[in-house]
C-alpha cells in the first residue's frame, strides 16, 4: 500500500470506526460502520438575521443538559434533530451578549441517519445526545482564518477513493466534536478513552446530503462561518440531540 493511501485508511478507521473492508462512508446509505462515542460535559441556507434571544439559555434545551454547559460558555452551537429515529436537524450558533444568547446563525443539517442515542455504541448508525467541547479543527483546504487549531493535511483527510463520489468532499472542513477523545490532538487521532466500544470521531463536517453514521453535516459556508467564529477563549461547546431529549 502506497503512503498516501495507508494514511487515508488510517483516517478512516479513525474518524468514522470503519473498516475499509466494508467501504464505509460517513454517511454512505448502502454501508454500515461508526461514527461516534461518549458525552463529556464541558431550512434555510446561508446566515439568518440574529433572532429571539433567551436571558438564561438558548432555546430547546432543557436542564439536564444545561447545567453541563460551562458557565465560562459564550458560544454554543445547538444542533436540534427533528425526531430520535431522524437523520434531518438544524444547528443553530448562539452567541452570548451581555446576559442574553443571540442566535447569529442558523443551516440545515444532517446527523445520524439512524437518529440519536443517549448512550451511543459503535456500528449503531446515531449521533451522541449530550453536551461536548469544540477544541480541534483540520481539512483538506487551507485554514479559513479560524482561532481554533487547524490541521490541513491534504493526505490524511482524503476519502478513500472506493468510498462514494458524494463522500469526496466531506473532510475539507473538519471540527471535532470532544466525544470520547483527546482534546488538543488532530481531529482523526484515534485515542478513545472510554474504549473502542463506544465509538469515536465525531465531527462537523461538509454535508453530503443525507445522514452520517453519527457526524453533524452542515453546508460548506456554514462549516467556513464556524471555523471562522469559534473562538477558544469563548469556550465553544455543542449541545445536540432530537428535539425531545433536548428539552428533557
Amino acid at each position: 500500500m502506497r503512503s498516501g493511501d495507508a494514511r487515508r485508511a488510517a483516517v478512516a478507521a479513525a474518524t468514522c470506526g470503519f473498516f475499509l473492508t466494508a467501504l464505509a462512508a460517513c454517511g454512505n446509505p448502502r454501508t454500515g460502520a461508526d461514527h461516534g462515542a461518549v458525552p463529556r460535559p464541558g431550512g434555510t441556507e446561508g446566515t439568518t438575521r440574529p433572532g429571539p434571544a433567551e436571558p438564561s439559555r438558548v432555546p430547546g434545551v432543557g436542564d439536564r443538559l444545561w447545567q453541563q454547559v460551562p458557565v465560562d460558555t459564550g458560544q454554543v452551537v445547538a444542533v436540534y434533530g427533528e425526531q430520535e429515529d431522524s437523520p434531518n436537524s438544524t444547528l443553530v450558533l448562539y452567541e452570548k451578549r451581555g446576559a442574553t444568547w443571540d442566535r447569529t446563525g442558523s443551516w440545515p443539517a444532517h446527523n445520524g441517519r439512524q437518529g440519536w442515542a443517549t448512550d451511543h455504541h459503535m456500528d449503531d448508525e446515531r449521533s451522541p445526545v449530550g453536551v461536548f467541547t469544540l477544541s480541534d479543527a483540520g481539512g483538506i483546504l487551507d485554514d479559513p482564518g479560524t482561532r481554533l487549531p487547524y490541521l490541513q493535511d491534504k493526505e490524511a483527510f482524503v476519502s478513500p477513493f472506493s468510498w462514494d463520489e458524494s463522500h469526496w468532499r466531506d473532510f475539507d472542513y473538519v471540527i471535532a466534536i470532544d466525544y470520547n477523545r483527546l482534546r488538543g490532538t488532530p481531529p482523526f487521532d484515534p485515542t478513545r478513552p472510554e474504549g473502542e466500544e463506544k465509538g469515536g470521531g465525531i465531527w462537523l463536517h461538509l454535508d453530503h446530503g443525507n445522514g452520517t453514521l453519527g457526524c453533524v453535516s452542515v453546508p460548506e459556508f456554514a462549516m467556513e462561518y464556524l471555523l471562522r467564529t469559534l473562538d477558544p477563549k469563548q469556550n465553544p461547546v455543542v449541545v445536540m440531540g432530537d428535539r425531545a431529549n433536548l428539552q428533557a
